[in-house]
């Protein structure tokens, strides 16, 4: 028997032999909601070659209220690969959607039609909240053939850093994953058993997040997160927390590299606008430094003298040769050359809407970066509102896709246009060999349509894996 998926055996096979992206199953929350208009999982299709190129094709509603779906993640990826083709291989077939709100987790059916995905499974909130866990947010895939969910918070909303585990052919809610000490708060995670470490992140405390952004809430440790956390893989327990300071608070998505052997990634921290990059020592500790900082730019016009980007995304190509972010706020995309990990190299930037736009009220009166405010964005005669949000980029690193919402109560504070025109997802096209971002002007999904109303989407996800889904493990 020869090896086999699901997913690819390395990052770099992912990245040449996996096949061009066809469609795209985007979570979507429903702003406006009533009896019948719900969350819901649209299919997109995004094959130029097909007449419903860049529609939605497809829409799975949860049917059920106040979801918030979020993140999400597969029951198998590359982290199941069978390297020496002896076992049963578990199939990529079920999408898990975690709901922030309702601490609900829906379970889609992707493989019977992958074009008209099926709901396959409802866990109510009720399971995990019998090991006091509730605000589910990133799912990754195990070895073990479990899935492993990140939750922000306690049932009363406090923040925690703490995870549950799915079986992974009942779903059921088996327990929870931490033994003994663990961090203060939580958001995202990654694992890399080779070097026995997982690393989460931390956003802040349910309660406190949940109602919106308030500038004059106190940014201590009490309700927003500034630590990362490093666990042992294999005893589940904390083993060190890394500090970031003020210039850290709300560290979001984190990133190791995908060669599973590098002991080192980045992560980007969203309310000052800084990328950090951790890595092993000779003494084998986590060390952090700050390798990006994106300078606020003195305004009028805006709820403070300063407006900072705003980093709610980071991504890293699958052969770690490009870090992309986000700046939500001033509007713009990065692209950073990271071969050289220590210090990464500004090889591209793009402005996609953003807050600081030349007819805005927000009036730029210093900026260390721009000469002028950048303009609106229009595609097919659609401007481009709020700022670019989740990214997804190819296998082959050539076509990064991005959308526009955040959280629906972040989007209502600062983009409300959003709420009611809907948001969109857009594609740049990527230089490969020496960097450069490029807008395709003739590929847009608008969301305002349809019969649902406007919706507002979020993360992206391919049907066979991607750069932010699959995690690989190292063979010996």
């Amino acid at each position: 028997m020869p090896p086999s998926g699901p997913g690819y055996a390395t990052p770099l096979d992912a990245m040449k032999n996996g096949p061009r992206e066809e469609l795209l199953y985007v979570v979507c929350i429903q702003p406006n909601q009533t009896k019948d208009k719900t969350d819901l999982l649209a299919t997109v299709d995004v094959n130029p070659l097909s007449p419903s190129y860049c529609q939605i094709i497809h829409r799975l509603p949860t049917q059920r209220p106040n979801d918030e779906l979020h993140h999400s993640g597969w029951n198998a990826c590359s982290s199941c690969y069978d390297t020496k083709g002896c076992c049963e291989v578990p199939v990529r077939d079920k999408l898990i959607l975690p709901a922030l709100n309702s601490d609900r987790i829906y379970i889609v059916d992707t493989g019977k039609d992958p074009r008209a995905p099926s709901m396959y499974k409802v866990v109510e909130a009720e399971e995990m909240h019998r090991y006091n866990c509730s605000t589910p947010h990133t799912a990754h895939c195990l070895a073990s053939g479990e899935v492993m969910i990140s939750t922000m918070g306690d049932v009363d909303g406090n923040g925690q850093n703490e995870f549950i585990l799915l079986d992974g052919k009942t779903y059921e809610v088996k327990g929870t994953w931490t033994k003994n000490k663990r961090g203060a708060f939580n958001y995202d995670f990654w694992y890399q058993p080779y070097f026995d470490v997982m690393v989460s992140s931390e956003w802040g405390a349910p309660k406190i997040f949940k109602r919106g952004f308030d500038s004059s809430d106190p940014l201590d440790t009490k309700i927003y997160g500034r630590s990362i956390n490093f666990y042992s893989w294999s005893k589940r327990e904390l083993i060190q927390s890394v500090d970031l300071g003020f210039e850290g608070v709300t560290p979001l998505e984190i990133r190791f590299l995908h060669d599973p052997k590098e002991p080192q990634g980045f992560v980007g921290c969203a309310l000052n606008s800084n990328i950090y990059r951790f890595y092993l020592k000779e003494d084998k500790t986590w060390a952090v430094d700050k390798v990006v900082e994106i300078l606020p730019k003195k305004v009028s016009g805006w709820d403070g003298e300063y407006i900072n980007g705003m980093i709610t995304d980071i991504l890293i190509s699958l052969d770690d040769k490009y870090l992309y972010l986000n700046n939500w706020l001033h509007g713009d995309v990065r692209q950073y050359d990271i071969s050289d990990r220590a210090h990464p190299k500004l090889t591209g930037q793009l402005f996609l809407g953003g807050k600081i736009l030349k007819d805005s009220d927000v009036k730029v009166l210093e900026d260390k970066e721009l000469k002028e405010q950048p303009s609106p964005v229009y595609i097919k005669g659609r401007r481009i509102l709020g700022g670019p949000q989740m990214m997804q980029l190819s296998l082959d690193g050539k076509r990064l896709y991005i959308s526009s919402s955040l959280f629906s109560p972040w989007d209502r504070q600062f983009y409300p246009e959003t709420i009611e025109n809907g948001s969109t997802i857009v594609k740049i096209d990527v230089g490969t060999e020496n960097g450069g971002l490029k807008l395709d002007e003739n590929f847009l999904v608008d969301f305002g349509k349809g019969p649902d109303g406007p919706l507002l989407a979020h993360e992206m996800r391919y049907p066979g894996g991607d750069c932010t889904s699959d995690i690989w493990l190292a063979q010996d």
